[in-house]
């Protein structure tokens, strides 16, 4: 990915497709209070934290290869610049190994000079290698 952002990377026992497709159920491993959908071009969806909320559109899918959420509005009210999320990308890049599948996630526009990345990498970090990554191996993630 060209653009600077926050990244990790794990690996699943689970095909691309199903992987994809686990991906798109957000409210079974990063937020409880999903709503909409999240699966193909044009779907949007929105998850809340308390006060906190993060609209997004998705505006690339490739099934079992790439999805591409964007943030098309956010309110964190922790932060001074409470909308800091707004036009961020959220990226999944997905990639097919001898008996597993990669996830290559990346934040973009969550880069270390904003003021939400220290909070912001210490819950994508749990919601990725540990909630998503349960989910897809064990069925069960560890939504907020």
């Amino acid at each position: 990915m060209k653009n600077k952002g926050f990244h990790q990377t794990i690996t699943v026992n689970a095909s691309a497709h199903e992987t994809y497709n686990k991906i798109a159920r957000v409210g079974d491993w990063w937020a409880r209070s999903f709503t909409g959908k999240a699966l193909m071009v044009d779907d949007s969806f929105r998850i809340e934290f308390g006060d906190t909320w993060v609209n997004f559109k998705i505006t690339e899918a490739v099934p079992g290869n790439k999805i591409v959420w964007h943030v098309t509005g956010s309110y964190l009210p922790w932060l001074k610049n409470k909308t800091e999320w707004t036009d961020t990308e959220v990226v999944f890049e997905i990639l097919s190994e001898k008996n597993a599948t990669k996830i290559n996630f990346t934040h973009a526009g969550l880069v270390p000079e904003i003021e939400c990345y220290k909070d912001c990498e210490k819950g994508w970090t749990r919601f990725i290698t540990i909630s998503l990554q349960k989910f897809i191996d064990a069925g069960k993630g560890l939504p907020e």
